[in-house]
C-alpha cells in the first residue's frame, strides 16, 4: 500500500514538475525573438473579423511570424488577453516576439490606407476614384447627389466597403454644413443649405487660390442681391458635360446656349451644385468678404483681378487679353 502511495505521490510530483517546466518553457518562448523574415522587412498579416484565438495563432504560424502557434495561444491565455485581440491588417516586424505581436494585436494599430479627394470633383468623379481603390470592398449602388460629398483625405482599414466610405463622405459633408450654417452671416441672398452648397460649388470651380474664396463668394453674393446673372463659366461646362473638362475654351455659341445651368442665360442659381465643394468654399459663401465687387477676371498670376464697376472690369479684361497675347507669341 505504501509503495502504491509513494508511486502516486511520485506521479503527482512529476506532473507538477512537468507543468512548471512546460509553463516556464512557454513563457520563455513567448518573450523570445521570433523568426527573422528573409528580407528582414515587415510581414503583412491579415486577421479577419470574428477570428478566434486558435485561428489567430494558426494564421501567425502560417505566415511564419511565430514559430509555434501553440506557444502564442498559451501565452495569450496566460496573460488573459484572448478577447483583447483585434482584427485588422498588421505589419509584423521581423523577429518580433509572440509577446510583442500580442501587444500589436491588442493595440489594434493595423495598416491604414488613404484616399484623397480634391475639392471641386463631381460625385461621378469621386465614385470612380472610390471604385478604383483596390483595398475597398463591394461596389457603389448609385452616384450620390451632386454636392453631397465632402472632399477630404479619408483614412480606412482593409475590409472597409466602398458604400461605407461614401456614407462617411456624406456624413462629414452634413456635419460641416450644419456647423457652418449655424454661424452664417445675416441677410444672405440664399435661404437654404442646398442653395449654399450650390453657390459654394461655383466658388470652388472659379478659384483654386485659398485666400480668394471669400472675395469670389462676395462677387456672386453681391450679384444675387442686385438680381444680376452670375455669369460663371464653370456652370456652362457643367450644363454641357456634367463637369468633365472641355479641353478647350468655351465657344460663343455655348455661352448663349440655354441650359438649366448656364448662368449667362438664367438668373439666380442653377438647379443643383456643379461639384462637391470643400469646407473653405462653404465657409466663404456663408461668410463672404465685405466688398462691393461685382466682377473678376484672371490676372495672369493664377489669381484674379476684382472690380466694383464695369469700366474697371473691362480695363482688367484688357490687361488679361494682353497677357494672353504675349503668352501666345512666346509659345510660337
Amino acid at each position: 500500500m505504501r509503495t502504491f502511495l509513494r508511486f502516486i505521490l511520485l506521479l503527482v510530483v512529476l506532473g507538477v514538475a512537468g507543468t512548471v517546466a512546460g509553463g516556464w518553457y512557454v513563457l520563455r518562448e513567448f518573450d523570445a525573438p521570433g523568426p527573422q523574415a528573409p528580407s528582414g522587412e515587415e510581414t503583412i498579416v491579415s486577421i479577419p473579423m470574428g477570428t478566434g484565438l486558435n485561428q489567430v495563432a494558426a494564421i501567425l504560424e502560417q505566415n511564419q511570424v511565430v514559430r509555434s502557434g501553440l506557444v502564442f495561444r498559451l501565452g495569450v491565455i496566460f496573460n488573459r488577453k484572448p478577447a483583447a485581440l483585434k482584427a485588422g491588417e498588421y505589419a509584423i516586424p521581423s523577429g518580433a516576439s509572440p509577446s510583442q505581436i500580442m501587444q500589436i494585436l491588442i493595440e489594434g494599430k493595423s495598416i491604414v490606407y488613404k484616399l484623397t479627394l480634391a475639392e471641386g470633383l463631381t460625385s461621378a468623379m469621386i465614385v470612380e476614384l472610390v471604385r478604383n481603390h483596390q483595398t475597398l470592398l463591394g461596389d457603389v449602388d448609385a452616384i450620390p447627389p451632386e454636392g453631397s460629398l465632402l472632399p477630404e483625405t479619408y483614412v480606412f482599414n482593409r475590409g472597409t466597403t466602398r458604400a461605407e466610405l461614401i456614407a462617411r463622405m456624406q456624413a462629414d459633408h452634413n456635419a460641416v454644413l450644419d456647423e457652418l450654417w449655424a454661424g452664417r452671416a445675416q441677410n444672405l441672398p440664399i435661404s437654404t443649405k442646398e442653395e449654399a452648397v450650390t453657390l459654394a460649388s461655383i466658388v470652388e470651380k472659379e478659384t483654386g487660390v485659398a485666400d480668394e474664396r471669400p472675395r469670389v463668394a462676395a462677387v456672386f453674393v453681391n450679384r444675387l442681391r442686385k438680381g444680376m446673372r452670375l455669369q460663371s463659366d464653370p456652370t456652362i461646362i457643367y450644363g454641357l458635360t456634367k463637369g468633365v473638362p472641355l479641353g478647350r475654351g468655351i465657344r460663343q455659341s455655348e455661352l448663349e446656349k440655354p441650359t438649366p445651368y448656364n448662368t449667362y442665360v438664367i438668373f439666380g442659381l442653377p438647379p443643383t451644385p456643379i461639384a462637391n465643394p470643400g469646407k473653405a468654399s462653404l465657409a466663404a459663401v456663408l461668410n463672404p468678404a465685405a466688398t462691393n465687387d461685382l466682377y473678376f477676371v484672371a490676372d495672369g498670376t493664377g489669381g484674379h483681378a476684382f472690380a466694383e464697376t464695369l469700366d474697371q472690369h473691362e480695363a482688367n479684361v484688357r490687361k488679361w487679353r494682353e497677357i494672353e497675347r504675349q503668352r501666345a507669341a512666346s509659345n510660337r
